[in-house]
């Protein structure tokens, strides 16, 4: 599993051609940061990751708060329709999401949000797995304390805020993490929603610099390199709030 990411990282200190060698080199003869220099002066990776930065930031803030909020409707409060809606909103799951791409993009033209961040970051502001999440989890959630809350007289958004959002800390996390992940790794939508090239977010730039420089193989690696970094150096620093959360409900005790 780790051995293409070490021969990715490799790679990318190689000067031009060194890979493609035969035997290929595991290490570089010649260590050199010239295809980072590239990236960043000729191909403009820097504002290419700002760009996913961006999208990747505002995209999991806002399904954030709305997933956590269906998620939670769902698990503790009543309605007329709860289980059927929920009920088909796990239906759709087995929904293919390229079966979906021609008519959301429909959508999202007649919204005039065609080749506009808005036109990305608005599909995923809520996802069924993220309900279906928050939901699970908010169901372990003791309904004596939030009966407790009304009584004291909170109103329903004082108990959401102030006792449920805290309690599900450990679920948010992994959410915030997986939609992080899942928008920064995202090619195809944008792709199709950002025809500008200066919109474009960093997979989108990668794939372009492939078709520019089909035989320079360092160059592809290092555009690798910093697209995997980010994410891996996230997922590092919030893995035991994500392992929390994945384990969330598995035991009691």
């Amino acid at each position: 599993s780790l051995a293409p990411l070490l021969w990715m990282v490799s790679v990318s200190f190689m000067p031009r051609g060194a890979a493609s060698t035969y035997p290929p080199p595991l290490f570089p003869a010649d260590l050199t940061f010239e295809n980072y220099h590239k990236l960043f002066t000729r191909h403009a990776a820097g504002r290419y990751m700002l760009n996913s930065a961006f999208v990747s930031t505002c995209a999991t803030m806002i399904a954030l708060v709305l997933n956590t909020m269906a998620g939670y409707a769902f698990a503790k409060l009543r309605f007329a329709g709860r289980e059927r809606i929920f009920q088909l909103l796990l239906g759709a799951l087995v929904i293919p999401a390229q079966v979906t791409m021609i008519p959301l993009f429909a959508i999202v033209k007649s919204m005039g949000l065609v080749s506009t961040y808005g036109g990305v970051i608005i599909p995923t502001m809520t996802s069924v797995f993220g309900i279906f999440l928050v939901r699970q989890y908010g169901m372990s959630l003791p309904d004596e304390l939030l009966e407790a809350g009304r009584i004291d007289g909170a109103s329903e958004w004082r108990i959401f805020r102030t006792i449920v959002v805290p309690l599900l800390k450990p679920i948010l996390v992994t959410l915030a993490i997986l939609t992080f992940l899942a928008t920064w790794n995202d090619f195809m939508w944008p792709l199709i929603v950002l025809t500008e090239q200066k919109l474009h977010t960093l997979p989108v730039a990668l794939a372009g610099l492939s078709r520019e420089h089909v035989q320079d193989n360092e160059l592809m690696m290092a555009g690798s390199v910093i697209t995997v970094v980010p994410v891996l150096v996230l997922f590092l620093a919030l893995q035991r709030y994500y392992i929390a959360g994945i384990l969330a409900g598995s035991v009691k005790g």
